[in-house]
């Protein structure tokens, strides 16, 4: 089985670059203690078994210094300690900050295969699922450096709740030049009454009606903690019914999501699902989608 995986993390400890594994304190995650550790390139392959990985685009990692986070992976790939992972990075920056075309300038200088940023917007009123406690879509100089990703030809990775989505097809309707990618499925949080379900599912549809928003199908585990196929089935073919083939792909969120399932249980959990997919589809969903938007 072959595929990119277009949503990895990679860290080292000894840098300090991540206090938030140093000393982890259950969140949504649960219990996160079991991947508080060196995580890199050759450990995806281990833990990769009998999935063949042909590419993997590296996510910021909520580092401190998103520009040392940079630095550090580019330095393993120069030097050949990264086992030709990863094909591309998404990296951090803070778009609410004056200095943001400075930190944009320095990322794409630090690495050619620099294709996108990623800050993270969840915002929740249940302080358990609340990331960054602040509506950034609403901030005018977030708004305007967002602006900026287009100068650099960078997309977007975002990720957002249900609750967001409407605010975000706004900025993606504002911004038709710049690509932007839902992490998650759009992360379907209130699972406890049909209005959550509405307002994922037609939030879905609102950021599909613009043509530069993809998705990425990935993190099920995070709210999910003890999926299984049938629990994800209904989640993934309603999100692709909604942004349709071209426009979807699959990623593993390892080893975020290694705390609910292995490597191969979780992609071989998606073929299982998609298996009335032709094979043009299949490859769409678990290859090319993913090499052609972060051009890999």
């Amino acid at each position: 089985m072959q595929v990119i995986d277009p949503h990895v993390h990679f860290w080292n400890l000894g840098q300090g670059n991540q206090p938030w594994l140093d000393h982890p304190s259950p969140n949504l995650l649960g219990d996160y203690t079991p991947m508080a550790r060196d995580y890199g390139p050759e450990d995806l392959l281990v833990d990769a078994g009998d999935i063949e990985l042909l590419g993997a685009v590296h996510i910021e990692a909520d580092a401190v210094d998103p520009l040392a986070e940079t630095h550090w992976l580019a330095g393993r790939i120069e030097e050949g300690r990264a086992p030709r992972l990863p094909s591309a990075l998404v990296v951090g920056a803070d778009l609410s900050r004056q200095d943001a075309d400075e930190q944009l300038a320095a990322q794409c200088q630090a690495s050619e295969k620099v294709r996108g940023v990623r800050q993270i917007l969840n915002v929740h009123a249940d302080p358990l699922y609340d990331y960054v406690g602040r509506h950034y879509m609403g901030e005018p100089t977030w708004c305007a450096n967002f602006a900026l990703l287009a100068r650099y030809e960078l997309s977007f990775d975002l990720q957002i709740y249900p609750s967001q989505m409407s605010q975000a097809a706004r900025l993606a309707e504002y911004h038709p030049e710049v690509p932007i990618i839902l992490n998650h499925a759009g992360m379907y949080v209130d699972r406890h009454h049909m209005t959550g379900w509405r307002e994922w599912r037609d939030g879905l549809r609102r950021l599909a009606a613009c043509d530069n928003v993809s998705l990425k199908l990935s993190g099920f585990g995070m709210l999910d903690h003890h999926w299984t196929v049938g629990s994800l089935r209904p989640l993934i073919l309603e999100a692709i019914d909604a942004f349709g083939v071209d426009r979807s792909m699959f990623a593993s969120n390892f080893p975020v999501d290694s705390l609910y399932a292995s490597y191969p249980t979780i992609w071989k959990a998606y073929a299982e699902i998609v298996a009335d997919a032709s094979s043009s589809e299949v490859q769409a969903l678990f290859v090319e989608n993913a090499r052609r938007i972060y051009r890999l």
